[in-house]
């Protein structure tokens, strides 16, 4: 779908250690250059005691916005380094700050650049990578007699979800579609629950969705 991308799920952090050299990944999903620089600069502020933090970000989807920073590593060995990570993932929307505290054994160029892609790649593995689609967002009902149907049928198709479950007089929920399946699923569901389900109007979202593999 032309509309989705890849981007991470939520705020995330790791770390490891290369020669005594401490290296800490971040990552955070970002829709602006504002709210990357912020997360930079929240991260500097809380490591301005480290070595070097070094940042890259690419927005858009069609990658309208690429920054990086070697933040006084050697040119070419941290920031453009992270960059490659990101485009190879075909990741946006997305901010990589990579800090490192120095422990006093050079790394060199080459061995500088393989530890600033791993700690690129550490921290979008924490932040979980997902893809983003438009989404039809409906608040729904159902009697209890047809929950368990729906819940099992459900369990197994991977373009729809279930949330914000509350139970009383009947069962009340949040259901997520894709867009381009929303049509065909909520004909199934209907006909799965004897057009018993109360279906509300939908909004549309985009909503992160696990990566198929």
């Amino acid at each position: 779908m032309s509309d989705s991308y890849i981007t991470v799920k939520q705020q995330a952090s790791d770390e490891f250690v290369v020669n005594k050299s401490r290296f800490i990944g971040f990552a955070a999903p970002v829709e602006t250059e504002q709210d990357a620089l912020a997360f930079i600069r929240g991260i500097r502020e809380d490591h301005r005691d480290a070595s070097h933090n070094c940042y890259a970000y690419i927005l858009g989807k069609n990658e309208s916005i690429i920054r990086y920073s070697d933040d006084g590593e050697p040119s070419g060995t941290a920031g453009l380094p992270m960059i490659g990570v990101i485009r190879s993932q075909k990741i946006v929307n997305c901010a990589v700050v990579a800090t490192r505290y120095f422990g006093g054994i050079l790394l060199g160029t080459g061995g500088l650049a393989r530890a600033y892609s791993r700690t690129c790649k550490t921290a979008i593995d924490a932040a979980r990578p997902v893809i983003m689609k438009p989404t039809n967002v409906y608040a729904c009902s159902l009697p209890y007699s047809w929950w368990d149907r729906l819940n099992h049928s459900l369990s197994t198709v991977r373009d729809a979800s279930l949330s914000d479950i509350v139970y009383t007089d009947q069962i009340h929920f949040t259901l997520s579609v894709t867009a381009d399946k929303a049509e065909a699923i909520i004909e199934s569901i209907r006909s799965l629950t004897g057009r018993s389900i109360v279906i509300g109007s939908p909004s549309a979202s985009f909503v992160p969705w696990e990566i198929q593999t």
